[in-house]
């Protein structure tokens, strides 16, 4: 889909998320420490993840891209539709965008080092890929809302009984949702060759990214919400969405108290309660930008979505630091040490905007 055609509040949503994984989280930490504002200092706290049980911003990043990418697909859908595509071309789109992530994510972890005994087979990239090609396959494969729904509630309630029921068999004794005792936890030390993330446990394995195809469910419902063509204004849609929201943010608040939100496991609560709070991001986007049109503010976080997974690759593969370091040492060493963290990250933030910027212009967009 041309960029132009596209809903911009989706990619002012994509860019706000991005942003904050590109030196955003850092400029608020350091403007925090500088200012001891309270406010600030308790949103420096929601910039760091969780270790375990739990919840921070920040653990909203990763469920809000997947959500997002699954928010997109039924645009793309309609429009190859409208192109004259096949059941069987959509299909092998699906599995070729899928792959290329999972390739992506091992690139990104170091794939050409070719060290592949200590090498971290699973990726936040693998996770995205894996889990929004299943998605779309059920979403292609089924034609009913209804019937969507019923597999993204399903996958979330199998996943819930199967950790609550199946132990970790080498950690019998842990508790169920610990990252010993999980079964999460076990399948990863079972089946994932390579290094895990924490030793013992891989946020991104195996058995998470079957409750991650319903993050990215919950996007594709929504975006098949948002295409309907049955004279809702966007107001209404912007209304429903919200309730829609609050409604996902309780279930998982609720869902909590017997599964508790974890990231790492990618629990079902978790889904719920990141899934909810994404559908209200995108109400509140979609509300100012594309129904009230309230756009040149956006416009800054526009052409960091536009470019989403170049800049996730570019900041593993080019040394922006180096470069914003070159550019602006000379003048953040004119201010006090205090401020050092917060004009670093500025400073960071400003040449991968402007070196995304120039592809903007060159209408240089890196899709999969």
């Amino acid at each position: 889909m041309d960029h132009t055609q596209r809903l911009q509040s989706l990619d002012a949503l994509r860019g706000f998320d991005m942003f904050w994984i590109t030196g955003g989280a850092g400029i608020f930490t350091g403007l925090a420490a500088l200012t001891g504002l309270p406010a600030l200092e308790w949103w420096s706290g929601q910039l760091s993840h969780v270790p375990w049980d739990g919840f921070a911003f920040l653990d909203m990043v990763f469920p809000l891209f997947l959500y997002i990418a699954g928010v997109s697909f039924p645009f793309s859908v309609a429009k190859s539709l409208q192109q004259g595509v096949n059941r069987k071309t959509l299909y092998m789109r699906i599995v070729r965008r899928g792959l290329i992530l999972v390739l992506l994510g091992l690139v990104y972890n170091g794939l050409l080092n070719f060290n592949l005994e200590n090498f971290r087979y699973a990726s936040v990239l693998g996770r995205i890929g894996l889990a929004w090609m299943f998605a779309a396959l059920i979403f292609v494969h089924t034609k009913k809302a209804s019937v969507r729904a019923v597999w993204c509630g399903g996958l979330l309630i199998a996943y819930w009984l199967l950790l609550t029921f199946v132990p970790a068999f080498d950690f019998p004794e842990a508790g169920r949702f610990s990252m010993e005792g999980s079964f999460t936890g076990y399948v990863d030390r079972l089946l994932l060759p390579g290094r895990l993330y924490l030793e013992i446990h891989d946020p991104e394995g195996w058995l998470g990214t079957v409750p991650a195809i319903s993050t990215a469910m919950l996007g594709m419902l929504t975006g098949m919400f948002l295409t309907r063509r049955d004279g809702l204004s966007g107001l209404k849609k912007t209304g429903y969405m919200t309730v829609a929201g609050v409604v996902l943010v309780a279930a998982g608040l609720l869902w909590d108290m017997i599964f508790p939100i974890n990231k790492n496991l990618w629990s079902s609560s978790f889904v719920c309660f990141a899934g909810g709070l994404s559908i209200l991001l995108l109400s509140l986007f979609y509300l100012i930008i594309d129904v009230l049109r309230y756009r040149k503010w956006a416009f800054f976080f526009r052409v960091i979505g536009l470019n989403s997974i170049t800049i996730y690759m570019a900041q593993r593969l080019i040394k922006f630091s180096h470069t914003s370091g070159f550019l602006f040492d000379g003048v953040i060493g004119r201010f006090p040490e205090t401020w050092a963290e917060m004009l670093h990250s500025i400073a960071y933030v400003a040449v991968c905007w402007l070196f995304l910027y120039f592809l903007y212009k060159q209408k240089i967009f890196l899709k999969v």
